[in-house]
């Protein structure tokens, strides 16, 4: 059963092909005006649109721009008189999926009404596969076989049967996304949309109009009518990336969506109702964000039904050298370079090293040592001087006694962790800042004040 739209001026036509499709057990709803049915069509379920190639106030081809203008990307078939034949011909061209020439029986009409149906299906099943396919080829980066990450793959295995709302927590680069993606998957859902949406990369408007859609001429700038992620992402999931950096009142209308499942795009008056489960990550500790009054306490609870939190690379090191073998034969697979190692000794310097940029950071160093090492085996001198701007564990802990000592003032504390960060990230402010938690103009501010006091102190 499916959604069909007729249009057509001729109340015979509409009823005559009513009566046919309903036969074949089709919802059909007839439309005179084409104006009112991309109105309708807008914020209904439409599977096929039929529509005469000429009609007054806009014919066919007007129709067909006009609701892949606004998002309704559905087979529409074209009926035409024998003088208009090469314009139908064109609106395929243009993506119309069929014609058929009148006068023609309602045999005909429903034989090429299951076509299309049929092409459509198809397509959605051909996107939703090639979308599957790269999210199962992302799964297979979960890799390690220690028994922290194990019970780590054992939620997410329970997680992937429940509809309810993810929040995963840890640090960058741990791999928040990938464990993201691996529970739609694994989960009912896994033929459906999987979209993601990186929330620090948008102005708080762009970011709105990005989550529910907008209406032409909604804003500056709004030329056409947008849909938002959680309208293409109906029946999925939606994976909101570093949802702490999210605005207050934005807060405020996403957790009307979760608690009821209706929403408005920007510049629209209709509800829209969706089935979205969302999966949330953030690299911040949001409980403490809720009690400094900088993330809602509410949306909180709501987003955190299933908390998981993943635990840095430095807390699961045996599983270094399997990853460190994965990154090395994917390098291999995808730029065809000789199959390289890691000696023993290499191997055991990365398991003390501390690793502040987690599996990213292993990531980076495998793919450096592929095309930087001469031998295909990879010694550790090779990969030394790269780790020796971070610290490894044993150093890190001998380190922390001495530097944060009680007795120091406050000032002296933050400067010296401040520094060590800049120190961590190669001189990079923006990483630097966004490590420590605070802005990068009050990072550059502080740097300031610093390089004048020694200025005046010598």
């Amino acid at each position: 059963m499916a959604n069909v739209c007729i249009v057509d001026d001729k109340e015979i036509i509409r009823e005559s092909l009513t009566e046919a499709l309903t036969r074949e057990e089709h919802r059909v709803r007839g439309f005179k005006d084409p104006v009112e049915a991309v109105r309708e069509m807008r914020s209904q379920s439409v599977d096929l649109v039929i529509t005469d190639l000429r009609m007054p106030k806009m014919d066919g081809i007007a129709l067909m721009k006009e609701l892949r203008q606004a998002g309704v990307e559905v087979p529409m078939i074209m009926m035409t008189a024998y003088a208009s034949v090469p314009t139908a011909v064109e609106a395929m061209k243009l993506g119309a999926y069929d014609y058929i020439q009148k006068p023609f029986s309602a045999e005909e009409i429903c034989i090429l009404v299951e076509r299309a149906l049929q092409h459509g299906a198809l397509r959605r099943e051909n996107e939703a596969l090639r979308e599957s396919l790269r999210d199962a080829d992302r799964a297979k980066s979960l890799v390690g076989s220690s028994a922290v990450f194990a019970e780590v793959r054992d939620k997410i295995e329970r997680m992937a049967n429940s509809n309810a709302t993810v929040l995963i927590q840890g640090e960058s680069g741990t791999g928040k996304e990938l464990v993201a993606r691996a529970i739609h998957q694994a989960s009912p859902r896994a033929d459906r949309p999987l979209l993601c949406l990186n929330c620090p990369a948008l102005s708080s408007q762009l970011l709105e109009s990005e989550l529910f859609g907008h209406e032409r001429g909604a804003f500056t700038g709004a030329d056409r009518l947008r849909k938002g992620r959680f309208e293409l992402a109906d029946g999925g999931t939606l994976l909101l990336d570093e949802i702490s950096e999210m605005d207050l009142p934005l807060q405020a209308k996403l957790l009307r969506v979760l608690q009821e499942g209706q929403f408005e795009r920007v510049g629209a008056s209709v509800t829209r109702n969706v089935d979205v489960r969302v999966v949330a990550t953030t690299n911040r500790e949001l409980a403490r964000w809720v009690r400094e009054g900088r993330f809602r306490e509410d949306l909180y609870f709501r987003l955190s039904v299933l908390p998981l939190m993943l635990p840095p690379l430095r807390e699961r090191c045996e599983d270094i050298p399997e990853l460190a073998a994965y990154f090395l034969d994917r390098i291999v697979r995808q730029d065809g370079r000789t199959r390289k190692t890691f000696d023993d000794q290499a191997l055991e310097i990365m398991a003390t090293y501390s690793w502040p940029g987690n599996v990213r950071e292993l990531e980076n160093i495998c793919q450096r040592a592929s095309v930087l090492a001469t031998e295909n085996v990879i010694e550790a001198d090779i990969i030394r001087p790269w780790l020796s701007a971070g610290s490894t564990q044993d150093e890190a802990a001998d380190a922390g006694p001495a530097t944060l000592r009680p007795g120091h003032l406050l000032e002296d504390m933050e400067r010296n962790l401040i520094e060590r960060t800049l120190v961590r990230f190669n001189g990079h402010r923006a990483k630097t800042a966004k490590a420590l938690g605070i802005g990068i103009r009050t990072l550059g501010m502080k740097l300031k004040k610093w390089r004048e006091e020694a200025r005046q102190a010598g």
